[in-house]
């Protein structure tokens, strides 16, 4: 089932949540994106406030070449960056996978030199979520 909102899009994967997050990561590889940053949210509200929360991690990710591009246009661009990826567990115990979309993230900056390389990273997170 595909997912989207003003700020993300995603879909619902009728696999466990470990298979899923490691095709992600493989995916976003075979894309040209490393994985900069990566928060384990179960882990960390389970050590910050000692409450149990369903699987669910941030992937920051980060294609270089792009960010070098995006970067040229616009010094701040580093406050819109990494390209947040979530995997998580839904309450169906299906893992669901949303990809912030680069294009509605960026278009606040009003800077239309990023509009090009935001679709170019679109394309990229779509043909990852199009693998899994």
């Amino acid at each position: 089932m595909n997912l989207t909102t003003p700020y993300a899009f995603g879909k619902q994967i009728d696999a466990p949540f470990g298979e899923v997050e490691k095709k992600v990561r493989a995916e976003l590889a075979k894309e040209g994106f490393g994985v900069l940053t990566e928060i384990n949210i179960k882990d960390k509200f389970k050590e910050k406030l000692g409450r149990d929360f369903r699987d669910y991690v941030i992937l920051g990710a980060c294609n270089p070449a792009l960010a070098w591009g995006a970067f040229a246009k616009e010094l701040n661009i580093g406050t819109l960056l990494p390209c947040n990826v979530v995997v998580y567990t839904d309450d169906d115990g299906k893992s669901v996978v949303m990809a912030m979309d680069p294009v509605a993230a960026l278009g606040v900056i009003g800077n239309n030199e990023l509009t090009e390389i935001a679709r170019q990273v679109r394309a990229k997170m779509e043909r990852v979520l199009a693998a899994l």
